[in-house]
């Protein structure tokens, strides 16, 4: 089976994807591409693992006949898996094959810290070729997505790169987040299941240090790499933003690229949001203003509506910096009118924090604990300003978002924080939003300040409300940019 004439056939391989399983943006950046690429006519199909956390009935999953009860051998290990196809929810949605294995998606969560997590996904990246093989179809692109499917450049060219079906199939590797990669211990080198021999094509150095490190080796063998954003491309060639692996990465400088995530305008758009009781647009901005007030209410918040709104929607990690807000955040509130909305999840510590700037300022800051979908929407709605002071962003889409939702992104100058949003320049008008280089509160506390001063000046606010709305983030642009690197593979 071939995909029709001047269209790609892509295999999607991923660890989660949105709406069906999802911890952050990996989900719903491989949601939005099947979208678009189907959309586009290619042949898309997606595989994904068949979580106990996903609604079946719901869903409407139909089992492959060819795909029931496969035996798959990982070293010692022995599973069973079968192969259910469905379609993702929404409007034209892609193919989905979920690979049903319970021994290993039946889990509390996605990811842990199970000795067996390696297996879990080299499971996955497996039974994607095997199911390909069953359909008797031959994807002229495996798109692979961070460690948990890095290893399949790997397997296509010790071995399945040896059948006739996958001949002329080629791999793309986009890293959306470099610091997980997947490591293992190098006693576990049978899991792999490599040909005998084929051993001296893992990485050496680590195997000497006694690891295997799954992204490493999609570094080194996928036949072009992609990043979510073309400032995270070089960034991450260097020893500050590599996270070890910047040696491969420089060594493969040639095959990498970064193209900026795109947004989802069916899910993400103030003018048709239906998570939202009102809508607005740039020429209709009464409508955020409602939703600020109802907001309020709905939080338990007690400012003025007049008093700026700033949110935080994020996962509760170092990569996010929420420790640059421990100083910063507690001085611009003691001195300035200023309320803030919080959501998420993560380290102890950050939530602890949230927690205690709510009881330091009952009525004017509020956080959950946890992450709602609906609550997200309203946060960017709602919001005057959004705080993303990143260590590092590979591409972000809450600023994206923001921008969308003339809610006014306070950023580092970091990845995809750097890539959209352009810092406003009150002389001549332009830019979208504040913007800081240095990684420390002061830095912070300085963007948070310059934001409230603009604030106070509506027609300066307005301008930038407006910039940022007039932004194009659609995903036709980044589809077309991943169909660009497709083509130059396969024309190779």
């Amino acid at each position: 089976m071939s995909a029709a004439p001047g269209k790609l056939a892509v295999c999607l391989l991923t660890s989660e994807v949105a709406p069906l399983s999802k911890t952050g943006g990996l989900a719903e950046v491989t949601g939005a591409l099947a979208k678009s690429l189907h959309a586009g006519g290619h042949d898309v199909r997606l595989f994904t693992p068949f979580y106990s956390s996903i609604d079946r009935a719901a869903l409407a999953a139909r089992p492959v006949p060819a795909l029931e009860q496969l035996p798959l051998a990982l070293g010692a290990h022995r599973y069973l898996i079968s192969v259910l196809e469905a379609q993702l929810p929404g409007a034209g949605g892609a193919p989905v094959y979920l690979i049903d294995c319970p021994a290993l998606y039946s889990r509390a969560t996605l990811y842990t810290s199970d000795p067996d997590e390696h297996l879990r996904f080299i499971a996955l990246t497996r039974a994607v070729f095997a199911s390909c093989a069953g359909l008797n179809w031959s994807p002229q692109i495996f798109h692979c997505n961070d460690w948990h499917t890095a290893f399949a450049p790997l397997f296509l060219r010790t071995e399945y790169g040896q059948e006739a079906l996958f001949a002329r199939s080629r791999t793309v590797l986009t890293i959306h987040n470099i610091g997980y990669q997947g490591i293992f211990p190098a006693a576990d080198i049978a899991d792999l299941g490599l040909p005998p021999g084929d051993s001296r094509l893992l990485h050496q150095h680590d195997l000497a240090a006694g690891r295997i490190n799954a992204l490493r080796h999609g570094i080194l063998y996928a036949g072009a790499l992609t990043t979510v954003s073309p400032t995270h491309a070089r960034e991450i060639c260097t020893a500050q933003y590599g996270m070890g692996l910047d040696d491969s990465l420089r060594s493969r400088e040639d095959a990498l690229s970064g193209i900026l995530n795109g947004v989802d305008y069916d899910e993400w758009d103030p003018r048709r949001d239906p998570c939202l009781p009102l809508h607005y647009d740039p020429d209709h901005l009464a409508g955020k203003a409602a939703l600020k007030r109802r907001f309020l209410a709905r939080m338990g918040l007690t400012t003025a509506p007049e008093v700026p709104l700033a949110g935080v929607v994020s996962r509760l990690a170092a990569q996010k910096g929420i420790e640059l807000m421990f100083e910063a955040l507690p001085k611009v509130l003691a001195k300035r009118p200023l309320a803030l909305a919080a959501l998420g999840s993560g380290e102890a510590k950050y939530e602890q924090f949230f927690a205690g700037l709510m009881r330091s300022f009952p009525g004017r800051v509020v956080f959950e604990s946890g992450y709602d979908e609906e609550l997200s929407h309203w946060i960017e709605a709602a919001g005057d300003l959004f705080l993303m002071p990143s260590r590092y962003e590979p591409s972000g889409l809450n600023q994206m978002y923001s921008l969308c939702y003339g809610t006014v992104p306070v950023v580092r100058r970091t990845g995809g924080l750097a890539d959209s949003v352009e810092p406003y320049d009150p002389q001549s008008g332009r830019g979208t939003g504040v913007v800081f280089n240095d990684f420390d509160p002061p830095a912070l506390e300085w963007a948070l300040n310059t934001a409230l001063d603009l604030y106070a000046q509506p027609a300066h606010w307005t301008r930038l409300m407006r910039n940022g709305m007039s932004r194009d983030f659609s995903w036709q642009r980044a589809t077309g940019e991943y169909v660009g690197v497709y083509r130059r593979l396969t024309a190779a």
